[in-house]
C-alpha cells in the first residue's frame, strides 16, 4: 500500500467513526436514562475519532485533497 490508499482509508475510517461518534450521542441525549454501555459507545467513539483526526492532521491529510 502506498501513501496515497492509506490516507483515503484513513479518511474513511475518520468519516465512518464521525458517524458513530453522531449517533450514539444522540441515543444517549435523546435517553431518559441512558444505559452506562451507552456512555462507554459514545466516549469510545470520540476517543477514537479524535486519535485518527490527529493523525491525520500529522500526516497532513486534507480530504479536499480527494474530491
Amino acid at each position: 500500500m502506498n501513501k496515497v490508499d492509506v490516507d483515503k482509508q484513513l479518511l474513511q475510517t475518520i468519516y465512518k467513526l464521525q458517524w458513530e461518534w453522531k449517533q450514539s450521542d444522540a441515543i444517549v441525549e435523546n435517553s431518559v436514562e441512558a444505559a452506562d454501555a451507552a456512555h462507554y459507545n459514545r466516549s469510545l467513539s470520540q476517543a477514537k475519532y479524535l486519535f485518527l483526526l490527529r493523525e491525520a492532521r500529522l500526516r497532513q491529510v486534507s480530504a479536499a485533497q480527494y474530491l
